[in-house]
């Protein structure tokens, strides 16, 4: 595979009757996908029952003037660990680039930046991330379980967490209401 076919960057969206339930109708920013493997955040579903105020009380950090805004279920890998996507005006230093859409940061240094009304101006935030092994994405997609969206910045930071897996289809010029559930062999 070359650094082209990689993924990073792009929308990774669940195929009507993805194999695996998990992932119906998932949305991920692939992060990092090169030959050791893939790190996706998901950002169709919200998690149930936290708030980015939550997060920040929970960890000592006073909320300030941050907008309380639902947290994304990022992925079933390490559920407990914070994500924010967020627009390229702020970098941390452990934030990276995924470009064309957006940057990643994981550390309390964005969280703080946030609420002290000093981080990116535009972000959203996950607990966890979906990881797939070297090979293992390519293998998904062959077997009709993904397609790879081109970066849409509107659909990930202006479009509600529920429309998200539409939006991008829309924005990719399909109607997923008429792709098949099955794939061919020739």
């Amino acid at each position: 595979m070359t650094e082209e076919q990689y993924l990073s960057g792009r929308i990774l969206l669940a195929m009507p009757g993805m194999f695996d339930p998990r992932f119906e109708r998932s949305v991920n920013v692939m992060c990092v996908h090169d030959e050791n493997g893939a790190l996706g955040i998901g950002i169709g579903q919200v998690r149930e029952g936290v708030t980015f105020h939550d997060v920040l009380n929970e960890l000592g950090i006073d909320p300030g003037a941050a907008p309380d805004r639902a947290v994304c279920n990022g992925g079933p890998v390490e559920p407990g660990r914070g994500f924010v996507l967020h627009s390229t005006d702020w970098g941390g230093s452990d934030t990276i680039a995924v470009q064309p859409l957006c940057a990643l940061s994981a550390s309390m240094e964005v969280l703080r930046a946030i609420a002290e009304g000093r981080g990116p101006s535009r972000w959203l935030m996950a607990l966890g991330y979906a990881g797939w092994g070297a090979g293992q994405l390519e293998g998904e997609m062959r077997h009709h379980g993904w397609y790879a969206a081109d970066p849409h910045p509107e659909v990930l930071f202006d479009t509600p967490v529920d429309e998200r897996w539409n939006a991008t289809w829309q924005a990719e010029g399909i109607d997923p209401a008429l792709l098949s559930n099955a794939t061919g062999q020739a």
